[in-house]
Formats: C-alpha cells, sequence, structure tokens
C-alpha cells in the first residue's frame, strides 16, 4: 500500500512539471461538513495523503466546513466515503476547467492596463514602473529582495508628506489568489486619481506600504503551469515543492498545499517580508493582507481565542464599520471577528506575526469574494466591484479607528 502510494505521488508529481499547463477537466468540489473527531481524521488522512485531492482549506478541527477538489476519477469513491461516515457534503463546483477558462477574458493589449482581466506579475510591474514615472514626488519602489527563482519582490510607497501613519498592505502571498494583487492595484490607482474626498483623504493623511505580490514564483506558475497552485516553488524534497508563507504550523508533509516548511522563515519570500517590515515598522499602524475567498474581515489572534488580545473589541468596532460599509456598495455580506472563531485555528499568519512580534496598533485580513461558487476562480468580471467595496470598507475602517483615538491625522 504504502509503495502504490509513493509511486502515486511520484506520478503526479510528474505530471505537475511537465511543460504543458495542468488541466482541471470535470475535476469537482465539494462543499464539505466536518461534524465530529472520525469525520475529521478521515479528512486529514486524505489531505496528508491526497491520492488527487485537493483540499482548500485545511481540515484543523470539527464544526467547520471545507471544500475539497476532487478529480474524476475519484469521485465515486469520496461519495461512498462520505456516504459510509454519514459526511454532509453539497457540490459546489461542477468542472473546474469551465471556470479556469471563464475566470480571465482575452484582451488587447492596445487597451493597456486595466481591471477587466487579471495580468501577470511583468505587466503589473510595468504599470507601477510607469506611475512611479508619473507621480515620482508622491510614489517610489523599492526591491526588497528577489524570490527563489529570481523573481523581484517589490514594495510600492505612496506618501504626500512626512509623518503621516503607515499602513502596511500585503497580497497574493498564496499563488492562486488572483483577486489580491488585481485589488491592491487598483486601491492603488485610486489613491493616486480618485477626487472622491473620502479617498484623497485616505491617500493624503497616511503613508501605504504595498507589495502587490510577495509569492512572485508561486503568482507566474499558476499563470504558466497550474492554475491552482497555492505555495512557494522552493523545491523541499525531490519532487515536492514550495511552502504555505501564511500556515506557519499546518502541515510538516512536503507535498501537501498548506506545508509549513522545515523551519521557520524557511522560505527566502517571507525572509523578503519580514526584514522589509522589519525596517519600517516604527511608521507601520496598521497591518493589512488581502487573501480568498470567503468574505470575512478577520483579527488575531489565529491561534487562540480572541479575549486574551489586547484591544480586541475596538478592532470588532473597527471591522463591524467596515463590513457595513461594504455591504453598502453592492449588498456583499462579510463576517468579521477572530480568526479561530468565524474561520478555523490557524498558525503563522503575517497578521499574526506583525501583531505578536511588534505590536502593531491593529492587525487584520481580508478574505474577498465569493462563498465557494468561484472560490479562487474569481471571474475578472468582479475585479472591480470586488475592489471598489473593499476601498469603501478601509475608509469605513479607518474612520472607526480615528474615532476610537487610534490615528490623529
Amino acid at each position: 500500500m504504502m509503495l502504490f502510494k509513493v509511486l502515486l505521488t511520484i506520478s503526479l508529481a510528474i505530471a505537475s512539471i511537465g511543460c504543458e499547463p495542468v488541466r482541471f477537466d470535470n475535476y469537482r468540489v465539494y462543499e464539505v461538513s466536518i461534524d465530529n473527531a472520525d469525520q475529521l481524521s478521515v479528512m486529514q488522512h486524505l489531505e496528508q495523503f491526497s491520492d488527487g485531492y485537493s483540499f482548500w482549506e485545511s481540515p484543523v478541527q470539527t464544526g467547520m466546513t471545507v471544500n475539497v477538489m476532487v478529480p474524476p476519477h475519484k469521485i465515486a469513491d469520496f461519495e461512498e466515503l462520505g456516504s459510509q461516515m454519514q459526511i454532509s457534503f453539497k457540490l459546489k463546483i461542477e468542472n473546474v476547467q469551465k471556470l479556469i477558462n471563464n475566470e480571465n477574458p482575452a484582451r488587447s493589449k492596445r487597451n493597456g492596463f486595466g481591471w477587466d482581466s487579471y495580468h501577470t506579475l511583468d505587466e503589473m510591474y510595468d504599470w507601477i514602473d510607469g506611475l512611479v514615472e508619473k507621480h515620482g514626488e508622491i510614489l517610489s519602489v523599492e526591491q526588497v529582495g528577489d524570490s527563489y527563482e529570481g523573481r523581484e519582490v517589490r514594495a510600492v510607497k505612496l506618501s504626500h508628506k512626512a509623518g503621516n501613519p503607515g499602513i502596511f498592505l500585503e497580497s497574493n502571498i498564496h499563488a492562486r489568489e488572483w483577486i489580491t494583487s488585481a485589488t491592491a492595484t487598483w486601491i492603488l490607482n485610486e489613491l493616486l486619481t480618485s477626487t472622491a474626498p473620502e479617498v484623497q483623504e485616505l491617500a493624503q493623511n497616511y503613508d501605504w506600504y504595498i507589495l502587490p505580490v510577495v509569492n512572485p514564483d508561486g503568482l507566474n506558475y499558476t499563470k504558466e503551469t497550474n492554475r491552482m497552485w497555492r505555495k512557494t516553488r522552493y523545491p523541499h524534497s525531490v519532487l515536492c515543492y514550495g511552502a504555505d508563507m501564511n500556515h506557519g504550523g499546518a502541515s510538516s508533509n512536503p507535498c501537501t498545499e498548506t506545508y509549513a516548511g522545515p523551519e521557520p522563515a524557511s522560505e527566502i519570500e517571507t525572509k523578503n517580508l519580514m526584514e522589509y517590515f522589519s525596517k519600517i515598522k516604527d511608521q507601520i499602524h496598521f497591518y493589512l493582507s488581502f487573501h480568498s475567498y470567503s468574505q470575512l474581515i478577520l483579527l488575531p489572534f489565529g491561534y487562540q481565542n480572541a479575549e486574551k488580545v489586547d484591544n480586541f473589541y475596538d478592532w470588532m468596532e473597527m471591522a463591524e464599520a467596515a463590513a457595513i460599509a461594504l455591504y453598502k456598495r453592492h449588498g456583499t455580506q462579510y463576517e468579521f471577528g477572530n480568526t479561530a472563531d468565524v474561520l478555523y485555528i490557524a498558525s503563522g499568519s503575517t497578521r499574526d506575526w506583525a501583531l505578536g512580534t511588534y505590536n502593531v496598533p491593529i492587525a487584520a485580513s481580508y478574505e474577498f469574494r465569493d462563498t465557494g461558487n468561484y472560490g479562487f476562480l474569481l471571474p475578472a468580471d468582479q475585479i472591480i466591484p470586488n475592489s471598489e467595496e473593499v476601498l469603501d470598507s478601509l475608509v469605513a475602517f479607518l474612520g472607526k479607528a480615528r474615532e476610537l483615538g487610534y490615528f490623529t491625522v
């Protein structure tokens, strides 16, 4: 049995490193409810010895739901297992490849950079370079390091005047979450071009430190090879690549999507982020992390009960104001609260690290649209609506923070 699993792992790995992009024809995604310890044990076994299954959330506790991508040849087995274990599940996505095909429409390069489609790393960086040329008096870009494969990790700083409180925004730490960098770049553009008074107030009275793509190797891999890739691209074993930069204690198996790495901050991309943040930590008042999906505003700490965190109830007021403002634009409903309460117990997040190590005044993560009908494959025509409502929420979040005395601007 063990030899079979090894051979299966080898065959999957070989398939994933070929020249042709990985396809997900007739792969299904099921939403699975984990109600008891036996069901949890089964799900955790499937994650560790995947046999083709892919968990879009890691099964870490009872009382949670996870979305599991199932290859076509395993559908009957999966449904039979669910029946045997009395696991409640429902079909969320019938054909993953169909969503991939329709996610990012073809566009003409003559239209330039915009938000009607998702862009490559080079396209984003070229656009940022053009912004710096145009707005050099308030905008600068810094290379904070190189990825394992030699791609630049860049930070963009927007500053109208010295002494502003700083907002640190990182996105695309998980490769397949394209909507995060799309939203980060849209917000940057709004901060530079919007004539709305509330947006100009954010631009002029805060310094913005934006890392649009923290994991450039992973993002490139999703563009060229495997759309559903999550991790970095460092080879941690002969056949298994990458680690999850945002889950420090999730898994010790290098072949799983939540592999924590062989040691803390094992990935060069993680070191890049940490070293850059440590240089500017005294200027940062708000650490903000963009993710997808689930429509959540998550507060520290993810690994413990909320009541142990100083200022938690202030942050809850801010998150509530943000969720209300976000809903008003397009009717999108977000939940908010402590990560362990509204999502699941999760260790190793950058948000928790910024608070735990440097005691930043505010730290929060967003999980963007949607709630599973598209998951990580949010169509490009939702980029602008998602970005609009998120910016609305940040206006309200920071407004409530000022009201509570966290900022004087």
